[in-house]
């Protein structure tokens, strides 16, 4: 147990914690839309404009490397709700092409650079134990403005909303978790809980993303494995169980 090291585990926590406090509410929305990859074009296409950005001025201030990030999901985002708008039958293709464009887009930027496969893996797999305190009072006033513009539309907004706090949300959580921890906390607590479409369903999905980081930070504190991937595992074991826990139930 001396290995658990809460100095370090608790701003992780919280910061897993505010990732999904709006990462369940766009899953469900997600899934009702059927566009289950566009958090991974976004974050993709946010991460670029950070890599554009110091490829560009080199070594840029904190506020241009979230300027880029920020306007390049913005622009992800217009994108994406042009393209839904003219041809929707296709919506989900053209979001993977855009998703391969800016990640071979990056790799073509980091070509000469001797420190990209760092630069790669930090964005895809994210630093999570290494978040501060201090790292967190942006995402959570950001992340606290896109909850309450939700809840005032009801829960529906309309499709360039959705689109414009879906960017910003990405933006905030893929500096903070990484991609791949992006995916998994907007779509397994979501998809647990796809054919509930009441309040609880809701609960129980946020239930299940607390329960997923807690286990996997617990468990990558313990066994010194990657925390990123292990939350990812235990995201998707908690998911299973409880749909499986609340199948039963219902039957």
């Amino acid at each position: 147990m001396e290995n658990l090291h809460l100095d370090i585990l608790l701003p992780a926590l919280a910061a897993g914690i505010i990732v999904l406090s709006t990462h369940v509410l766009l899953g469900r929305e997600v899934l009702r839309r059927g566009i289950i990859f566009i958090d991974l074009a976004i974050a993709q296409i946010a991460g670029f404009g950070v890599i554009a950005s110091a490829y560009i001025f080199h070594e840029p201030e904190g506020w241009l490397v979230q300027l880029a990030a920020v306007s390049a999901a913005l622009c992800g985002g217009v994108l994406f709700h042009w393209t839904e708008k003219r041809w929707p039958d296709i919506q989900e293709a053209l979001i993977g092409v855009f998703f391969i464009l800016a990640a071979t887009a990056s790799l073509l930027l980091l070509a000469s650079d001797p420190h990209a496969g760092e630069q790669l893996q930090e964005l895809l797999v994210g630093q999570i134990l290494w978040v501060s305190w201090s790292q967190l009072f942006t995402p959570l006033v950001i992340s606290s403005i896109i909850i309450l513009v939700w809840w005032r539309v009801g829960q529906t907004p309309p499709s360039w909303l959705f689109y414009g706090l879906f960017a910003l949300a990405i933006t905030v959580s893929v500096q903070l978790v990484g991609v791949y921890l992006v995916f998994a906390t907007l779509i397994v607590p979501a998809l647990t809980v796809y054919y509930r479409k009441d309040r609880g369903g809701l609960w129980i999905a946020y239930g299940v993303g607390i329960i997923g980081y807690i286990l996997g930070l617990v468990g990558s504190s313990l066994m010194d494995l990657p925390s990123g991937a292990l939350i990812v595992w235990a995201l998707a074991i908690t998911g299973v169980f409880t749909a499986l826990a609340d199948h039963l139930r219902r039957a």
